[in-house]
């Protein structure tokens, strides 16, 4: 087991990015609005995951390899694990998602947890958006999710759904 506390940051395209990882699991990706100073441990764990984060911003990377700790209640989790499954360059609709844990009803609290999803990018909650392909709610602003939504489908081959 690790004891090992590590947070590093990245520049990307969509501004700065700080990643903490607890004892050898990510428990949290964030936006930042200047670069931090990063408590690196065991480096070559960060550089894998700023490694994994580099290649998906380039376009050469479609799905992360990495053990994830997201904190949040067993419901909360269960949406990010139906989120997670969202293939690279589409998306899924709130009551899709709810549709797929066995409730229509649910829309509203998949929408509440997946805006309280600590890992973005790498739990892809960007790829959930509202009926009628409604550009909603993101954490970090709407202008990453469209950036994020448009990055992956030019670099998928499949129709851009919000141009830039």
């Amino acid at each position: 087991m690790h004891t090992d506390n590590i947070s590093s940051f990245c520049n990307s395209p969509i501004g700065v990015i700080a990643v903490d990882i607890l004892e050898g699991l990510v428990f949290s990706v964030s936006f930042q609005d200047q670069m931090g100073e990063s408590k690196m441990v065991n480096i070559n764990q960060a550089l894998d995951i700023i490694s994994q984060l580099n290649e998906y911003f380039s376009g050469k990377r479609k799905a992360f390899d990495l053990q994830l700790n997201p904190t949040g209640s067993d419901f909360m989790k269960e949406v990010w694990k139906h989120v997670s499954r969202i293939p690279y360059g589409e998306t899924r609709t709130y009551g899709e998602i709810a549709m797929q844990m066995g409730d229509k009803k649910l829309t509203r609290a998949v929408g509440m947890a997946n805006s309280k999803n600590p890992i973005p990018i790498i739990i892809p909650c960007h790829r959930v958006i509202g009926k009628n392909d409604e550009l909603t709610g993101y954490a970090g602003g709407l202008w990453r999710k469209q950036w994020l939504l448009q990055h992956e489908a030019i670099n998928s081959g499949r129709k851009e759904l919000f141009p830039l």
